[in-house]
């Protein structure tokens, strides 16, 4: 892992600011913290953005930098388990930061990940799904995976069992490059455990492994509505395969909605459940009935890079 820069150190030193159990939300860090200058501003105990979450924040901001040693001594901990790891680190400070990810609002102030990010991940689909798929649900996984390959678009997905196992496998057999999002911390055990061999596969093979959390974070029941977020995010859209009213994919596809991304539904997904035909009806969603359903709808890669350099143009002038 290379050198960090002091004011990567001081990025990861606010994200492990803690007082009274309580710590300044993430999501705020990450907006307002794209900037040498603003970074500089909550060091200081102020919050450069005007909304709810901000003055509910700037208390407990204020409090826990008394503690700022401890946070500084707690990313030192997790730094040496990324290394231990081989991990690569990088921040909403870095011009390198995925380009989908800046644009939405609740993006993570860090990535820490496993083989290279690349500038052509912008143009990017995330395939998502029920863990307990079908025979048809994967095989529609697979083939659609395939298809996208073939097209250059890089397919993201969340490393769980079921239609995310089809689409990493499938993308990587047609020579493809994946991206697992995952849903642990980058130096903790492979989830799940039966995933260890496709998760080394995606990294041998020119893919990445990508976590938003703290390298030691193990699974738990917050991680993965998190990890929803940083996938959906950091594409262009998500295609649903299956999905109950209760799954975590249909979860994505509101998420996927709020972001302003690209929603595809497949049509027999739109047959079986009311809430993905809902979405249809109401122009939520598209209809996937074949692949150049999903093309029509997306976009260059090269636009998306622009979009994102010129957010951080932004913040880097204060604005």
């Amino acid at each position: 892992m290379t050198a960090l820069s002091p004011q990567q150190q001081d990025l990861l030193a606010i994200c492990a600011l803690r007082d009274a159990n309580k710590s300044v939300d993430w999501n705020l860090i990450a907006r307002t913290c794209q900037s040498p200058e603003a970074l500089h501003v909550v060091l200081g105990g102020d919050i450069p953005e005007d909304s709810a979450i901000a003055r509910k924040s700037l208390p407990v901001l204020r409090a826990a930098l008394q503690h700022l040693d401890d946070a500084r001594k707690r990313v030192e901990v997790e730094l040496e388990a990324a290394e231990a790891a081989n991990a690569r680190l990088v921040t909403v400070l870095d011009p390198q930061y995925p380009a989908n990810l800046r644009l939405i609002p609740n993006l993570p102030p860090f990535l820490f990940h496993l083989g290279d990010l690349e500038e052509r991940d912008a143009r990017s689909v995330a395939i998502v799904g029920t863990r307990g798929a079908s025979e048809d649900g994967m095989r529609r996984a697979a083939r659609m995976a395939r298809g996208l390959v073939e097209e250059d678009v890089v397919i993201y997905s969340g490393l769980a069992k079921g239609i995310d196992t089809a689409a990493h496998t499938a993308t990587l057999d047609a020579g493809g490059r994946t991206v697992a999002v995952m849903g642990t911390g980058i130096a903790a055990k492979i989830y799940p455990a039966q995933n260890k061999g496709i998760a080394a596969r995606i990294v041998e093979e020119g893919g990445a492994l990508l976590s938003q959390f703290w390298p030691t974070t193990a699974p738990a029941t917050y991680t993965f509505p998190r990890r929803n977020v940083v996938t959906s995010g950091s594409t262009m859209g998500s295609i649903v395969i299956e999905a109950s009213a209760t799954s975590g994919a249909k979860m994505q596809a509101r998420i996927a909605h709020e972001h302003g991304k690209q929603v595809f539904l497949i049509r027999s997904l739109a047959t079986k459940e009311p809430w993905a035909a809902k979405m249809i009806e109401e122009g939520r969603a598209v209809e996937v009935v074949e692949l150049d359903d999903v093309l029509s709808h997306l976009g260059s890669a090269e636009r998306v890079n622009k979009a994102g350099q010129q957010r951080l143009q932004l913040a880097l002038a204060g604005l």
